[in-house]
């Protein structure tokens, strides 16, 4: 058996493969619908849309086979997002890249299978839309034409889901995205016993900047403060921007000690593009922060509330 090789863009293709927040994700009938036309058009048992991620192949859409996953260094898959084109393999019995393959030799005893990559548009390559059979079999012109529109369309709907859970201003999560990373985030933090803080920016005096200067450079002004969020917080943390000149973070696993570092990190970092810009105003911000507490906060918007509720207390306290 020939283990898959990893692409020369490995750590770009699986952050862009992380981002896109598919991973362990509840099935989806924009997916579904896609395999079950897949298996119906060109009559074989399974057909499937898988990602492939650092050590497994992961299964968004699965039918006609029972498992979510199986190991990446076994996957058919592995081996076709090194390359650009239809990977067809007519019997993997006669293939020495795959004959004593477990998934060939074993359950589900593939003989026949034929996958495309999919893509996004900067040409990271995540994953497939694969056919497999239980009996050799060879696809003719036609049949692979079918494939990629297929394929094309699972590429469309991958974008789609990207751009639902993404702002497209600051291309951080959006207000749907985050609710989703965060939630996940905080029920591993009960079920590991770690603390989790989260952080709920507002900017100061936001209408003005769109007054004075133009909705365009209000714009630029909220880049500019995402930019310096991506900047100051670690990769484990989840950053968003909920609507309007309202951000958040949560944090997981840091210490009061740790958070106040990053909070005095973002206001240096903001201070010197402030200083850098000279755009005639000043980026400022309140801040609200409350810990997570799950006998308090029930839900992901629970904890919303009360940081947005310290973020005002903290916003009126120059005034009073």
């Amino acid at each position: 058996m020939l283990a898959p090789g990893k692409p020369d863009d490995e750590a770009v293709r699986l952050k862009k493969l992380h981002s896109l927040k598919l991973l362990d994700t509840a099935p989806e009938e924009r997916f579904d619908r896609l395999t079950r036309l897949a298996r119906r058009l060109f009559d074989v048992p399974i057909a499937l849309v898988s990602l492939v991620d650092a050590h497994r192949q992961w299964f968004k859409s699965s039918v006609g086979l029972d498992v979510s996953e199986t190991p990446r260094e076994v996957s058919f898959c592995g081996h076709t997002i090194l390359q650009d084109q239809i990977l067809e393999i007519s019997d993997a019995e006669q293939d020495e890249r795959f004959r004593d393959n477990p998934l060939v030799t074993r359950e589900p005893g593939i003989r026949f299978y034929a996958g495309y990559p999919l893509g996004l548009e900067d040409g990271s390559r995540l994953g497939t839309l694969c056919l497999i059979d239980t009996r050799p079999r060879v696809l003719d012109d036609e049949e692979r034409d079918l494939l990629r529109d297929l394929a094309r369309m699972a590429e469309q709907e991958m974008v789609a889901v990207q751009m639902a859970s993404m702002d497209e201003l600051t291309l951080l999560s959006n207000r749907r995205g985050f609710k989703l990373l965060a939630q996940h985030a905080l029920s591993v933090c009960e079920r590991l016993s770690r603390p989790a803080t989260l952080l709920f920016f507002d900017l100061d005096d936001f209408k003005p900047i769109n007054d004075r200067f133009g909705h365009a450079e209000g714009d630029s002004a909220l880049k500019t403060f995402a930019d310096v969020l991506r900047i100051a917080f670690r990769e484990s943390d989840v950053i968003g921007r909920l609507g309007g000149d309202e951000f958040v973070a949560l944090l997981t696993g840091s210490s009061h000690v740790e958070t106040a570092a990053i909070v005095a990190r973002v206001k240096e970092i903001l201070d010197e593009r402030n200083a850098m810009l000279q755009r005639g105003y000043a980026i400022r911000f309140s801040v609200g922060q409350i810990e997570y507490d799950a006998r308090r906060h029930q839900s992901i918007d629970s904890l919303l509330a009360d940081a947005d509720a310290a973020m005002y207390a903290h916003k009126q306290a120059p005034r009073s």
